[in-house]
């Protein structure tokens, strides 16, 4: 895997000051309806880890609680969240024995009410430090470091599955970092910090979590070590979390055999903080990565018996950390820019065990054109007319046929539809809500055309067209090269 960048503090604007700011101490979040599909609960990706006895985890930071489509997404398809700013040591106490949990607890309340569990994370980080800890006179860090892990813990006791209670402490060559803690305390912080959670409380699952420790190399070698260490002195030390922020078609092929041997230690590995960027824009191919990434790591998951589970790093694309950290990249997670399910987001329901989407799938290639078929602006508003794009490998060009013969997007969400149940020559072809009748049945044949089963007509580029945002309609079968599309 290519060395990664740590990752930094999340940009200004989702920062947990802004939150409180905003929000004051607990402004209940908005929730709403969303065309996220599936919307059947068998098969939701929490429903589907659940029968895996497993979760499967997502992060929300600043004004994303406040977003009713990113919150209804969250709450419907993952079982546990992660707050990515409101734990950290800045936002929970920045001034020495001031503390602030409001924007923690709003988190909290809504895995309460979504009946989520709840990651904390994090007590000790050498970064989003407040500086007042950097000041203190080395024989004052320890107490602070007790004072404060014991005040949070305590806060939280109850609420919290687990906690990050050290977080990124290594060097890529295996060695610890130098900060505050270390330059105090020795390596003798780690022990202590954890020992000092359990006190607090005995029913959390202690972690120490990290990037670049996926595969078997200097770091988790080092981080391994570190385990074997801890464990002996009796420390109760209960997890090591893998943040997994990988690059497109670089998830190390070591990861299961790392996993296995920290689990062989008697402890649970869990995938903590996932995302596969891609550089822009994003084609095709490295979306099927990206899907392939994704499953990967959750079988990676399923055959270790100790991974409780496998967390993503925010919900969509439009909330990624990457795209301001790393300039170029993006597309990193299971849910575009609009909130739709990716290709990614299919590998992993299938590979939590769901079925595979119905009678094959993917782009439809209009082949006269070099584009694709293409739901306008990733739209879900009904009798939208459909047209030609260049391929992007969003689900706005994902289709899936069933055997019913629908041609549906959005995962189910929306069918092609001939519009207004038209038989005639130029009849638009919409999106509609699917409802199987003959209007949306569409037979994908050899020769290459696609015909609707009520009329019998082609599915058409306007004109012939080749150029991006032609429409498509019905018309008669001509065997011409704007008739000619390929699925998948």
């Amino acid at each position: 895997m290519r060395p990664f960048t740590r990752k930094p503090r999340r940009s200004p604007r989702s920062r947990p000051g802004a939150l409180a700011v905003a929000m004051g101490l607990a402004v209940a979040p908005v929730f709403a309806v969303v065309a996220a599909p599936p919307a059947d609960a068998a098969s939701t990706l929490r429903s589907l880890a659940e029968a895996q006895n497993r979760y499967i985890g997502t992060e929300l930071t600043g004004n994303m609680v406040n977003n009713a489509t990113i919150t209804s997404l969250a709450g419907t398809q993952f079982d546990m969240v992660t707050p990515g700013n409101e734990m950290k040591w800045d936002t929970t106490e920045p001034r020495n024995g001031s503390y602030n949990f409001g924007p923690g607890d709003n988190v909290v309340s809504f895995a309460q009410a979504h009946t989520m569990r709840v990651r904390g994370h994090n007590l000790v980080w050498h970064a989003q430090l407040p500086g007042w800890v950097n000041s203190l006179p080395r024989n004052q860090v320890q107490g602070a470091m007790e004072a404060h892990i014991t005040t949070e813990v305590n806060h939280y006791k109850g609420k919290i599955y687990a906690w990050d209670v050290i977080n990124e402490p290594f060097n890529e060559d295996g060695s610890l970092r130098q900060d505050a803690f270390t330059n105090a305390m020795g390596t003798g912080y780690l022990a202590d910090a954890i020992r000092t959670a359990h006190n607090a409380d005995p029913n959390a699952v202690l972690y120490i979590n990290d990037y670049n420790i996926e595969g078997e190399n200097a770091k988790s070698n080092g981080l391994y070590s570190l385990a074997q260490s801890l464990l002996s002195q009796g420390v109760p030390l209960g997890g090591i979390g893998l943040e997994s922020h990988f690059i497109v078609g670089q998830v190390p092929s070591s990861m299961l055999a790392n996993m296995q041997r920290f689990a062989a230690l008697g402890l649970d590995v869990a995938i903590t903080e996932l995302d596969d960027r891609i550089q822009l824009p994003a084609s095709s191919s490295s979306l099927q990565q990206q899907a392939n990434d994704y499953a990967t790591v959750v079988k990676d998951c399923l055959a270790v018996t100790r991974c409780p589970g496998v967390s993503q790093w925010g919900v969509g694309d439009a909330d990624s950390w990457i795209p301001g950290t790393f300039p170029g990249y993006g597309a990193a997670s299971m849910y575009d820019n609009n909130y739709q399910p990716k290709s990614a987001y299919n590998a992993t329901a299938t590979a939590l065990g769901g079925p595979p989407p119905t009678g094959g799938g993917g782009p439809l290639h209009a082949v006269g054109a070099g584009k694709c078929l293409d739901v306008p602006n990733s739209t879900t508003a009904a009798g939208t007319q459909v047209q030609i794009r260049d391929c992007s490998g969003g689900s706005n060009q994902t289709f899936t046929h069933s055997s019913s013969g629908a041609l549906s997007v959005y995962n189910g969400g929306d069918c092609l539809d001939a519009n207004g149940k038209g038989t005639s020559p130029g009849t638009k072809v919409i999106i509609w809500p699917c409802n199987g009748q003959a209007n949306q049945q569409w037979t994908v044949n050899a020769d290459g055309t696609v015909t609707g089963a009520q009329s019998g007509l082609c599915l058409d580029v306007t004109g012939g067209s080749t150029a991006n945002s032609a429409l498509v309609e019905l018309w008669t079968c001509n065997g011409r090269s704007n008739q000619q599309w390929t699925l998948g």
